[in-house]
């Protein structure tokens, strides 16, 4: 199975984004901080992060940063999913290591095709 950690500090959108997932057959671990997701990480390392970019604390750029450039998560797919959907945030998000960005409010089917995407073996 397919594990994905969605990192989203809105109930609302993690209750949302979680449905969508499942519909999907993934299993969704979810954190609502970058320190959380981080104790998560350790414990069981997902398949894919699914990231929002603003956050309590530490932002979802920064975690994209530190997740690419350390050896033991560089590997792991990141999927930025944000509010924040100009040329300008997406082109960061790249910078950074994302491997997709998806504005919200996010399309069913476009989350979908994404995480298979980027989780197929």
């Amino acid at each position: 199975m397919t594990i994905v950690l969605l990192v989203e500090d809105s109930l609302t959108e993690t209750e949302l984004l979680t449905r969508y997932l499942k519909k999907a057959g993934l299993i969704v671990v979810s954190a609502t901080s970058c320190e959380e997701a981080r104790i998560r990480l350790r414990s069981q390392p997902p398949d894919l992060v699914l990231l929002d970019v603003i956050l309590p604390g530490q932002s979802g750029f920064e975690l994209c940063r530190e997740l690419k450039t350390q050896s033991s998560t560089a590997q792991i797919p990141v999927v930025i999913c944000s509010t924040k959907g100009t040329d300008v945030d997406k082109l960061w998000g790249a910078m950074l290591g994302a491997d997709a960005y998806l504005p919200k409010p996010v399309d069913q089917g476009e989350l979908t095709k994404t995480v298979l995407r980027l989780t197929a073996v």
